[in-house]
């Protein structure tokens, strides 16, 4: 049954490694948001049948924009479920602002509430199999793609940083995030054409409210962008609509005053600084990582995640890869990172 479900959405290549039945349950666990506790919700897929203690592999989504794409509301097959079918527990977080936490606005690209999203739905799952007999391993595997990219060493960092977590990440793998915010946000204060502006938009009002900068958008937007984003951004628009909805010239898209600021040092440092801390600038992973990146990614550039392993190897990581797709896109880059990845994973 999941061998056929997979070949029809495009995962046949899988079907050797489909070996266990999955049941797949929606948990909803506590973390924090602003300082505050607050539910979130995922996923816990659990091998049917499994005769050996199973490691635990949390699969972070990529960028969604409505309700209807989060983990515990979508219908389809994300792929990630695959990893269960293989014999992984696999955990696939809504992340904040989306299932049970769905009246905040998403922290898009913040490291911090990214991170405990994830650890903390980790020791959830560990709580959940222990009341349900369920036998695991010590190996911890974290992956994601795009955004579940950034997610993934986001809450790699968390991990290896804290060791009150009491958690250690056996092997990662993280494919076409953007790592480096300030090289991203110095591509848009260029004012080149950007093709998929509601990034430029999620990115933007993620900080406002997760900051609590208490300024309009009107500061930052240009109308009619400016009052059209609220109803833009109401869970129920996709990126698609969201895009042909704005403009991709950001010079067009941005408040004048705003857009002058990105140019000039001394202004909008707020933006700049909260860009700078949630960039991957001054950690270096030490567990064996991977990075994967398309190279005609038009969304987030492929220099992106080679200048992210320039530093990471600059700065001592050992056990760190970084391995480009020929040819690959933002879109298109997915599947062949899923396929060199499973057999990367089951060497551990």
């Amino acid at each position: 049954m999941l061998q056929s479900v997979a070949s029809s959405q495009g995962y046949a290549t899988y079907g050797n490694q489909i070996k266990y039945g999955v049941s797949v349950y929606k948990v909803i666990y506590s973390t924090t948001y602003q300082g505050q506790d607050i539910k979130a919700s995922g996923l816990i897929c659990i091998p049917q049948g499994i005769s050996t203690p199973a490691p635990i592999l949390s699969a972070q989504h990529g960028t969604i924009f409505t309700q209807n794409e989060a983990p515990t509301n979508f219908t389809g097959l994300s792929g990630f479920e695959l990893f269960a079918a293989a014999g992984y527990v696999t955990l696939i977080p809504d992340y904040i602002g989306f299932g049970e936490s769905k009246d905040v606005f998403h922290p898009y690209y913040d490291q911090k509430h990214s991170a405990m999203a994830v650890v903390d739905m980790i020791k959830a799952t560990k709580a959940f199999a222990e009341e349900q007999d369920i036998q695991l391993s010590d190996k911890l595997f974290l992956a994601g793609y795009s955004e579940g990219g950034y997610v993934t060493l986001a809450a790699q960092k968390e991990i290896e940083t804290n060791p009150a977590h009491g958690l250690k990440v056996t092997a990662s793998a993280a494919g076409a995030g953007g790592y480096d915010l300030t090289a991203m946000l110095a591509g848009v204060a260029s004012g080149e054409p950007y093709t998929y502006p509601s990034y430029l938009a999620y990115v933007l009002q993620s900080y406002i409210y997760t900051n609590n900068w208490n300024r309009p958008l009107t500061e930052f937007f240009q109308e009619p962008y400016a009052g059209k984003l609220p109803s833009l951004f109401n869970g129920r628009n996709s990126g698609g609509t969201i895009n042909r909805s704005l403009t991709t010239d950001p010079k067009k898209l941005f408040a004048p005053a705003f857009f002058a600021g990105l140019q000039e040092a001394d202004r909008e440092t707020a933006l700049k600084q909260a860009l700078q801390a949630n960039s991957f600038l001054d950690w270096v992973p030490q567990s064996p990582t991977r990075l994967y990146h398309g190279t005609a990614d038009n969304i987030v550039p492929f220099e992106n995640s080679q200048t992210t392993y320039d530093r990471f190897k600059a700065g001592g990581a050992t056990q760190t890869e970084f391995i480009p797709i020929k040819g690959g896109t933002h879109g298109s880059s997915f599947v062949p990172m899923l396929q060199n990845l499973v057999p990367w994973i089951q060497l551990f």
